[in-house]
């Protein structure tokens, strides 16, 4: 049997997570579920400009867009450190916001692991 991670949240991110629909949610649940094994679903897809590996879940639902950003390389557990509704409708690009938030939670929670 594979070693299993286990998956921790942000606590912002799992609140936002909780606000997506029941779909995403299970979409999303079963991605990390694949990731906390040590494999990458198929919607999920690095995100670059970060020195440790970090990933985006890409969702689709009713037309709208909802992404969950996880990092692998950050102590013993898979980190759930972001996850929001794209509203942006320019292109497939993470927007700049978001990835600052994203550094911003990752650079905090290196801190608190020390």
């Amino acid at each position: 049997m594979k070693t299993r991670r286990k998956v921790s949240w942000i606590k912002a991110a799992r609140k936002s997570f909780n606000k997506f629909p029941d779909a995403v949610q299970t979409q999303a649940a079963s991605a990390l579920t694949i990731a906390s094994q040590g494999q990458k679903a198929d919607i999920a897809k690095p995100l670059t400009g970060f020195v440790d590996p970090v990933f985006e879940i890409v969702l689709k639902h009713r037309g709208d867009a909802y992404r969950v950003i996880y990092a692998v390389k950050i102590g013993d557990d898979l980190w759930v450190v972001h996850a929001f509704q794209k509203k942006s409708n320019r292109g497939i690009k993470t927007p700049q916001k978001e990835i600052d938030t994203i550094k911003e939670r990752i650079n905090r929670l290196k801190e608190a692991l020390r």
